[in-house]
């Protein structure tokens, strides 16, 4: 009597309940894939070749394939838990040794690396000192967290300044001449921004508007209460209150005692949009692209990727960009367990790009991937190949009393 097929469907339903048991014991683990079993028939093989009568030998197990669909997004506290939605793997390394995840758990060690609970740091492309990332190779994506330089509204990096007014053309020549911006009378319309010098101290650059009798307006600016100067060109409109002096106009130079360069000028000032209508004179817009010295208050990540630094001067930098990696394959990667996997032949080799590019899914900030497990058909399953285990047992039970029955004759 053979006993072989009873053994081999007791051996497939006890492997296929360790993989359902694999997958309701990480049900709750993040980034994790549930696994299928798949069976397949063993027959013996013969000389004589196949026949009508030819009896198969029992099942064995024909591999065991991850699902990557898609699992739940829940949002967290931390901006470095970064969830997949769609296609994609983190890169991590680990002295050298790269491997791939769908577990977007991070946090920052002490050296400003990117890594998981364990140590793996996340790979990706880096910024340069003013936030500009190019494609490359992948290196461990670190973020600085040493203070972001000043810029000088003067810089040619924070182009020019920009007003966008209205100049009450109701309004006729100040009573009262000359102009002095200590006496109000002296003129219609004054306004003031904030401007940084060389060393990012802040300035307070006040204008002054004065309609003149064949209808320009003539400006002057003082910094910080200094003695004023006119700026180079009047403004002038048309009938329509269209501004039609050129632009833009340089801004006269000042004195300063706090250490920058001396005398300084904040640069060129557009006054483009600016009108003259019938009503009350106002500001629309008025910019400037300077700013003082800032430390790294804050972080998140977009859905490219790209990682950015919030700093207390209210600026925003680019500090890197997180990339994903596709295979041919996913299912030929080599399970290496606290959610990692690793390349082999049978994957392909791996596509490295940005979130959102090609097959890969796009990033969240502040949220994590669940378990794609589905519990109750899990529970099912786990029915199923009860049922499976106890059937083959008792088809052993049958051969045994059969067996019995042979022995026992006479």
């Amino acid at each position: 009597m053979s006993f072989q097929q009873a053994l081999s469907g007791l051996n497939a339903s006890s492997k296929a309940l360790d993989v359902l048991g694999n997958n309701i014991a990480n049900a709750n683990t993040v980034g994790f894939k549930s696994a299928e079993v798949h069976f397949s028939d063993v027959f013996a093989n013969s000389l004589a070749g196949s026949g009508a009568s030819q009896v198969g030998i029992g099942a064995t197990i024909s591999g065991i394939q991850q699902t990557f669909s898609q699992g739940n997004v829940t949002a967290t506290n931390n901006p470095l838990d970064i969830s997949i939605n769609g296609g994609g793997f983190f890169r991590m390394n680990r002295n050298g040794e790269v491997t791939y995840t769908r577990n977007g758990q991070f946090h920052l060690d002490n050296a400003g690396f990117i890594v998981n609970d364990q140590t793996m740091k996340v790979m990706g492309f880096p910024a340069d000192a003013n936030g500009v990332i190019t494609a490359s190779s992948p290196v461990d994506l670190q973020l600085s967290s040493s203070q972001i330089s000043p810029r000088a509204t003067s810089d040619p990096l924070a182009g020019n300044l920009t007003a966008n007014l209205n100049l009450d053309s109701r309004q006729g020549v100040p009573a009262v001449a000359p102009f002095n911006f200590a006496n109000p009378q002296t003129y219609n319309y004054s306004t003031a921004l904030s401007v940084f010098d060389t060393l990012g101290v802040p300035h307070t650059m006040t204008m002054y508007f004065v309609r003149t009798a064949g209808g320009p307006w003539n400006v002057h600016g003082t910094m910080d209460g200094a003695t004023p100067q006119a700026f180079p060109a009047a403004l002038a409109f048309n009938t329509s209150g269209v501004l039609t002096t050129a632009m833009p106009l340089v801004l006269p130079s000042w004195a300063l005692t706090t250490g920058a360069a001396s005398p300084w000028s904040p640069g060129s000032m557009d006054f483009t949009g600016t009108t003259q209508y019938g009503s009350a004179s106002s500001v629309d817009r008025l910019t400037q692209g300077g700013y003082t010295t800032g430390s790294l208050t804050g972080l998140s990540v977009g859905s490219d990727g790209i990682v950015q630094g919030r700093y207390s001067n209210g600026q925003a930098r680019n500090l890197g960009q997180v990339v994903l990696a596709t295979f041919a394959n996913p299912n030929g990667l080599q399970s290496l367990g606290n959610n990692q996997w690793a390349l082999t032949s049978v994957s392909g080799p791996e596509l490295v790009s940005a979130p959102g590019t090609g097959s890969r899914g796009v990033l969240q900030s502040a949220s994590v991937e669940e378990s794609n497990v589905d519990l109750t058909a899990q529970l099912v399953n786990m029915i199923t190949q009860q049922r499976n285990y106890q059937s083959n047992a008792q088809t052993i039970k049958t051969q045994d009393q059969i067996l019995q029955t042979l022995v026992n004759l006479r």
